[in-house]
């Protein structure tokens, strides 16, 4: 069993950053994958962005270029920097390693 905590989320404004973190309560193996996704009111979970354990990463067309991802396996966290922010990017955050959940984070991009 492995929980993950998310922080970062909140209010901001159009153009604006945002970072968003999440911490694993125990060792993740390298091997394993870690992303991120999101679920905005009405619509279905999707994908944001992933990262390997060698650091490939793959990310949504409406992301790319805008949001970066990244982890530390020494500390077992991964991370999302999100610039560039556009009301379209409101949504609750979510990480994920394997069959493991985050409990979400609310970014909310609003004038």
């Amino acid at each position: 069993q492995v929980q993950l905590v998310e922080s970062g989320g909140g209010l901001v404004q159009p153009g604006g950053s945002l970072r968003l973190s999440c911490a694993a309560s125990r060792s993740v193996p390298i091997i394993v994958t870690m992303g991120w996704y999101r679920q905005a009111p009405g619509k279905q979970r999707e994908l944001v962005a992933t990262i390997t354990g060698s650091s490939s990463t793959n990310y949504a067309d409406s992301v790319k270029g805008r949001f970066t991802i990244s982890r530390d396996n020494a500390k077992n966290t991964v991370s999302l920097q999100m610039n560039s922010l556009k009301p379209e990017d409101t949504a609750v955050y979510y990480c994920n390693i394997n069959t493991f959940w985050g409990q979400g984070t609310q970014v909310t991009v609003s004038s």
